[in-house]
């Protein structure tokens, strides 16, 4: 698995630690940076030097969504094609309604282009109707990079970075298994498990998405919580 520049180097500004954990028989690096507070020395018109320190980190909030239960009914239909099934139906609108209660509610959505990841965020959408305020981008690489083994945390950072900007604190990625449930083991640095329409809430600090992503490194962002849907969605 290739590692992110932060988690590879140390910097001036801080020194890289890490460490490993196993995740379903495969290594996740944990790396993360100690940082030092940024000041910048000015002068005044009077000759005095003054410190003055950088604004202070936002809060980013990543949500990584696994799609509703899909339906296997029609075996002609090729895998990007598969509808919700029903209760996959019902699963997307109470995790929907969850995330609500929650708070985690985003600003920019992310989605696999597949039937079921579509179909879930539209009934999320019809369900709480504070979810039609996020952008949305439908991505096919996030159908055919969740297959691919070690590869779906950086390709999620490198599309969350270009998607987003500064003002923007909550992203909501959408996709499959196994490569959410591997994304999210790596960026939070312990193993995490994603049924279908669970939800993990994680959290990193940066003036901007690359600073965020830069400074946790993987394994440094903080799991809040992995959410589930009501029972009779599960």
């Amino acid at each position: 698995m290739t590692l992110p520049r932060s988690a590879a180097q140390s910097s001036s500004s801080g020194k890289a630690l890490s460490h490993s954990i196993n995740h379903h028989g495969w290594q996740i690096k944990k790396q993360y940076l100690i940082k030092r507070p940024m000041c910048v020395a000015t002068e005044n018109l009077v000759g005095n030097t003054s410190i003055e320190t950088s604004p202070m980190p936002k809060t980013r909030r990543l949500i990584l969504l696994r799609h509703a239960k899909s339906s296997w009914e029609d075996a002609s239909l090729k895998d990007h094609d598969r509808p919700l099934s029903k209760r996959g139906r019902l699963a997307a609108a109470s995790i929907a309604g969850k995330l609500q209660q929650l708070g985690w509610l985003p600003e920019l959505i992310l989605s696999s282009d597949a039937t079921r990841t579509r179909q879930t965020l539209q009934i999320m959408q019809e369900h709480v109707k504070d979810f039609l305020e996020a952008e949305v981008h439908f991505m096919a690489s996030f159908y055919s990079v969740a297959a691919m083994d070690g590869q779906t945390a950086q390709h999620l950072q490198q599309t969350v970075c270009q998607y987003s900007r500064d003002d923007i604190l909550t992203v909501m990625c959408m996709g499959h298994n196994r490569g959410w449930e591997e994304a999210a083991s790596v960026f939070s640095g312990v193993p995490v498990e994603l049924k279908t329409s669970n939800a993990a809430l994680l959290e990193a600090s940066g003036q901007s998405w690359e600073e965020a992503f830069y400074s946790a490194g993987f394994g440094g962002w903080k799991l809040v919580s992995v959410v589930i849907p009501d029972e009779h969605g599960e």
